[in-house]
């Protein structure tokens, strides 16, 4: 039977208190995200910022040039050579990051001692608060040439390993990095989905003589599942995002060849040299093949029965 539609006057006056605790996030978030989205148009024009007294004039005096950015854009070498490593790492990380977050809450999810528990969530989510300048800094006073692991090598006559400052195994680095910092943090939704499972499948299944192994497999995964899917889904569609600090922070000890991300490389072709349109096009290239990622992405979940981010 159809539910009967409530007039908005009527939900007005029954929910005003409720909309007046969220208008001020509505605000915060149609000011610094909804708004700054008229400024993609500078991605069509030579954008030129000292053009009259103010932003909105800079905007209506500047050529209007269509696609002419996006066309020096993939023209650029240097552009496919950002776009190459972004993809590179994100892929490296799906594969090798995206799934420890869920081993981490299957195994605290397990543990019979809350306060050990408890205390191990506290130790993996500290990393998460530090800055990537000191998560960098941990690294380098662990791993660097001068570090502890460099020593401790030479001290035993072997030579050091050379891993701060090798391009080659920066991947590796980058993503051991962005383990220690947000494993623990990653684990919350993950063990927030495990707490809503019906403890009476784990008894039954056990009662019926199933292992660790076969609940783990026929009640566990197929509880976390749509989650899974669903913080997927959005990571493919910030798959373009790497990271900006990480990167930039470690630029000069690997080089640009291997550190060089889409992040980095708006700063220096852009921002740094004045080219706002330029920078703009590439941000708005990010935003297409983001959005169209998440809607592929949400499209198989369907097929595969899963809701996704959205109902079909």
């Amino acid at each position: 039977m159809k539910r009967p539609r409530i007039p908005f006057r009527v939900r007005l006056q029954r929910d005003w208190q409720l909309l007046v605790m969220v208008a001020p996030g509505f605000l915060i978030l149609l000011v610094f995200s909804y708004v700054p989205i008229a400024g993609n148009v500078i991605a069509f024009q030579d954008y030129n910022p000292y053009l009259g007294d103010n932003p909105l004039e800079a905007f209506l005096h500047s050529e209007w040039i269509g696609f002419g950015q996006f066309q020096l854009l993939f023209e650029d070498p240097a552009f496919w050579h950002a776009l190459r490593n972004t993809l590179t790492i994100t892929a490296f990380q799906l594969v090798f990051f995206f799934p420890l977050p869920i081993l981490l809450a299957i195994l605290l999810h397990s543990l019979l001692s809350s306060r050990v528990r408890g205390f191990i969530q506290t130790v993996v989510y500290l990393p998460h608060f530090f800055s990537w300048v000191l998560v960098i800094t941990f690294f380098v006073q662990m791993l660097g040439g001068a570090g502890l692991l460099a020593q401790t090598m030479r001290e035993a006559d072997l030579q050091p390993w050379n891993i701060m400052t090798n391009p080659d195994t920066f991947i590796l680095l980058v993503t051991a990095e962005a383990v220690w910092k947000d494993i623990g943090w990653g684990t919350i939704v993950f063990l927030a989905a495990l707490s809503t499972i019906d403890q009476n499948l784990y008894e039954a299944a056990a009662a019926d003589g199933a292992g660790r192994w076969r609940r783990l497999w026929h009640i566990t995964l197929p509880g976390l599942r749509p989650v899974i899917v669903l913080l997927l889904i959005l990571r493919l569609g910030d798959a373009l995002s790497v990271g900006f600090e990480q990167f930039i922070l470690q630029r000069d000890a690997v080089g640009r060849e291997a550190s060089e991300v889409l992040d980095t490389f708006v700063y220096y072709f852009s921002i740094a040299t004045g080219n706002y349109g330029y920078g703009a096009a590439a941000g708005l290239f990010k935003a297409a093949i983001g959005l169209c990622l998440i809607l592929a992405a949400n499209k198989v979940a369907h097929r595969l029965g899963e809701q996704g981010i959205y109902a079909k």
